[in-house]
């Protein structure tokens, strides 16, 4: 007689109604503690006590907030969770080992407009931008824009981008918040904790994303800009099939 296996630990975590809940919402969005407690309208205690859980086991992490260090950030890992459910089926049957297909470009994405966020508009957010355009073949209308633009962009993400991406920016100017004031977007993506405090509302009522990514140029040379690069263009690769969802709806 086999001997009993236990259930894969993604399943027995994920198997658990608020811990599911909190996958959702982190799948959307980075979020501090007390906006995921009025999310899934349950007691802080046991938000943080489950969000510890999924912590422990490397499927959400957890990153101060450059803005307020008391603020504390959480993300969800989706390639760490893309790996743990093709484990899952593997451990039901050889046959169900998933593998997920890289996602496609939209077609025809005119009507989806993107909008990244950061302070100076000179690392991440013209970072992200870049990758958007690229991976969608301009199909997707994206632009960036910051709340105190630099002068000029930082020349490691000009090079990170160019190194690695094959991706030119050179002209590209950081541009104002105030420039892109009253346009519509399907989604407005703010890549530092302290421009997600004090954008502006945008018509059309857009879906707020929040991507809690460290500046780079704080870490200091470009190895740090080539790990934010790299973090950000996988966000976007998982952004990719929302974006396409959207473009399906009527």
């Amino acid at each position: 007689m086999a001997s009993a296996q236990a259930a894969p630990a993604f399943l027995r975590l994920a198997a658990h109604p608020l811990r599911w809940r909190l996958l959702t919402e982190l799948a959307a969005s980075d979020y501090r503690v007390r906006e995921l407690v009025g999310l899934v309208g349950e007691p802080q205690n046991l938000v943080s006590y489950h969000l510890r859980l999924l912590r422990r086991d490397g499927l959400v992490t957890a990153r101060r907030s450059t803005f307020d260090a008391r603020d504390t950030y959480y993300h969800l890992d989706l390639d760490g969770c893309a790996r743990a459910l093709a484990a899952t089926g593997a451990a039901l049957h050889p046959a169900l080992r998933l593998t997920a297909a890289p996602p496609s470009p939209p077609a025809s994405a005119a009507r989806t407009a993107v909008l990244f966020t950061c302070t100076g508009n000179s690392a991440r957010s013209p970072i992200a931008e870049a990758l958007l355009r690229h991976r969608t073949g301009g199909g997707v209308q994206v632009t960036s824009a910051g709340s105190h633009p630099r002068r000029e962009l930082h020349p490691d993400a000009v090079r990170v981008l160019r190194e690695r991406h094959a991706i030119d920016l050179s002209g590209r100017r950081p541009r104002h918040l105030d420039t892109v004031t009253g346009r519509r977007f399907d989604y407005v993506i703010s890549l530092c904790d302290k421009v997600r405090e004090i954008s502006p509302g945008f018509g059309g009522d857009p879906r707020r994303v929040h991507w809690s990514i460290p500046d780079p140029a704080a870490d200091g040379g470009y190895p740090a800009f080539a790990r934010t690069a790299e973090e950000i263009d996988t966000r976007i690769r998982y952004l990719l099939p929302v974006l396409m969802s959207q473009e399906a709806q009527p």
